[in-house]
């Protein structure tokens, strides 16, 4: 009773001001960016910025009106925005796994903590110079070595980097990053004193550490016991919104179990992902996943564009441009060194030093942790806030620009000499994995051609993933956001094996709407559907029914003794003018059904990606 009467109670408005101005950016601002090729990271800084307490936000005291279009208070999106980078952070698990995290060794715990070592030495070195004490100096420059975990990753997604040799040695140094937090963290709340902790200290800190490791190893025990079963159970309803539910159930739970070990969120988020990497429900829940990290990624943007003071900024327009400029140079510089030693090559560390040279968000936590518990005065502590938000929006200008040196420092002979990535990627994408997909497979297999096969039986795929075939997976073809997972921009050929003349036509729909240029070779169940394939846009269309009597009537004149030669001929002319007639008779437009007929992104598939 208590319930009803709560919701009939009248919904206070301001409740939902921060989701009208999130939707708001999402759905008019961030179109435009796309429309003038900017990137959409900086659109939401943008409206951050202008709504926020330091812009349009300031007008609301004198005209309350404008308080319905602006947010005042930074905390009331705050944990939406953590877990946007949470999401961010399970994504990426899922295109890691544990074994490319484990080829990834040498940029994790060399790479990164190198980076760390040295960027917090010389930005200590240089804030000493500029009259910093010595507690101070260090703490900012901690924190002012981290960088922005969400903002490069999603710069690195968005431009397709993330198996390149960029993009993993700048994930390497972000995830070393996020395990040194919590510990960075501990440090500064022992310095601050009253800011610390009961149990700070080294015994704190120890017992940290051991709280970390049984976490993390208990999430790993779990999730190899437990995750399969229940993403295999939830399939078996075959409900959308049951595996929506579970996918967020995985994404949550593990969080809080590693925030309650005294870790960062985002590492249990993590390692849920690199666990669910090796499930046959790996594409189907990165399609879920990403429409609810892309938008939470967007709240996340708009605090840290809240977090800028406008007049600050105009107050101390060199100092602000001076001090952004010293710690992208600085950190650049750390990070190109060490890539360079690294021998990887300037075309790489060019790229990754700019993408790094910035703050991110956890030197946003580590400055105001400091400030709170007196390490840093309250006007420094405002300036490097200052200074590492506008270095998180120039994220995306920064690596635009490292990508352009990056290609014209690769030399010309070694570009001429890589082979060409069409026929380097070439693969079949098969949808449905019955017995025709199978045979499929097995043909693809004898001619030694990459494939990748999506079916929707959860117990079928669970089976052959047993037997070892990794390269099924479980989820709904008509979804064109597992297709673009699927890699199908980059695809050779789509072959559409399913029984269910509904789903056949579904996905040949998505397919064309996909790439004009694709080779789709569908099952048919007769003529007439073989004919109406082919107006929606199947490039092959193979009716069962005449398949069937080209099979009966050459096991005829086998046994009759004509020749095999002229058996095949006769086959081959047989069936060519049964697939003129067919053509013959397919419209030349076909009203269909919206199977979420839209253009897919782009994704460039990962050289040493299992699918």
């Amino acid at each position: 009773m208590r319930i009803l009467f709560a919701m009939a109670a009248p919904l206070d408005p301001a409740l939902l001001r921060p989701a009208l101005i999130v939707l708001g950016a999402a759905a008019v601002v961030i179109p435009l960016f796309h429309r003038f090729k900017l990137s959409p990271v900086l659109g939401f800084i943008l409206v951050g910025l202008a709504v926020g307490p330091h812009g349009a936000g300031r007008l609301a005291f004198d005209w309350p009106w404008v308080g319905w279009f602006t947010m005042t208070d930074i905390e009331a999106i705050a944990p939406i925005a953590d877990l946007g980078v949470v999401m961010l952070m399970f994504m990426i698990g899922l295109e890691m796994s544990l074994p490319r995290l484990m080829a990834m060794r040498r940029f994790v715990f060399v790479l990164g903590p190198l980076q760390m070592l040295l960027s917090t030495a010389a930005l200590a070195g240089l804030l000493l110079l500029l009259g910093q004490g010595p507690t101070a100096a260090v703490v900012l420059g901690l924190a002012l070595a981290l960088s922005s975990t969400a903002v490069v990753l999603q710069v690195l997604a968005d431009r397709r980097q993330m198996a390149a040799p960029v993009g993993r040695g700048a994930l390497g140094v972000l995830l070393f990053q996020d395990l040194a937090a919590v510990p960075i963290l501990l440090v500064v709340g022992v310095l601050g004193g009253a800011g610390a902790p009961e149990d700070a200290g080294m015994t704190g800190m120890l017992a940290t550490a051991a709280r970390a490791a049984a976490a993390v190893l208990g999430i790993l025990a779990a999730g190899r016991l437990l995750l399969r079963p229940l993403f295999r159970s939830v399939a078996r309803t075959g409900s959308a919104d049951l595996f929506v539910a579970a996918c967020l159930l995985v994404v949550l739970g593990t969080s809080l179990l590693a925030a309650a070990a005294g870790l960062t969120p985002v590492l249990g988020a993590l390692v849920a992902g690199l666990i669910l990497a090796e499930t046959e429900y790996r594409r189907q829940i990165e399609a879920v996943i990403d429409p609810f990290k892309g938008l939470l990624i967007g709240v996340f943007l708009i605090a840290v564009g809240m977090s800028l003071d406008v007049a600050r900024i105009l107050a101390q327009p060199g100092t602000v441009l001076g001090l952004s400029l010293a710690l992208i140079t600085v950190k650049a510089a750390v990070v190109a060194g060490l890539v360079l030693a690294m021998r990887l090559g300037a075309p790489v560390a060019v790229p990754a030093a700019l993408l790094l040279a910035p703050g991110g968000e956890f030197g946003l936590v580590v400055i105001g942790l400091a400030i709170a518990g007196g390490l840093v005065d309250a006007g420094s502590g405002a300036m490097a806030l200052i200074v590492v938000a506008i270095g998180m929006g120039l994220i995306p200008a920064l690596g635009a620009l490292g990508t352009r040196i990056g290609q014209r420092l690769t030399p010309r002979r070694e570009a001429d000499e890589l082979p060409d990535e069409d026929i380097r990627t070439a693969r079949v994408v098969i949808g449905g994995f019955g017995r025709v997909g199978q045979t499929v497979a097995d043909l693809l297999d004898a001619h030694r051609i990459p494939y990748v096969a999506i079916d929707a039986d959860p117990d079928e795929v669970a089976r052959l993933r047993k037997r070892g075939n990794r390269q099924v997976f479980w989820g709904d073809l008509a979804n064109p956001e597992l297709l673009a997972r699927l890699h199908l921009a980059s695809a050779r050929a789509l072959v559409v094996t399913m029984s269910d003349t509904d789903a056949v036509d579904a996905l040949v729909v998505a397919a064309r709407a996909a790439r004009d240029d694709l080779h789709i070779i569908a099952r048919a169940r007769d003529d007439r559907h073989a004919a109406h394939l082919y107006g929606i846009g199947a490039t092959s269309a193979v009716p069962e029914t005449i398949e069937a009597s080209l099979q009966l009537g050459e096991a005829v004149l086998v046994d009759v003794g004509v020749a095999m030669g002229p058996i095949l001929v006769s086959i081959h002319e047989r069936r060519a003018a049964f697939q003129d007639g067919i053509r013959a008779m397919a419209p030349a437009h076909v009203e269909v059904r919206d199977f979420g007929r839209r253009r897919l992104r782009d994704s460039a598939p990962d050289r040493d990606d299992e699918a």
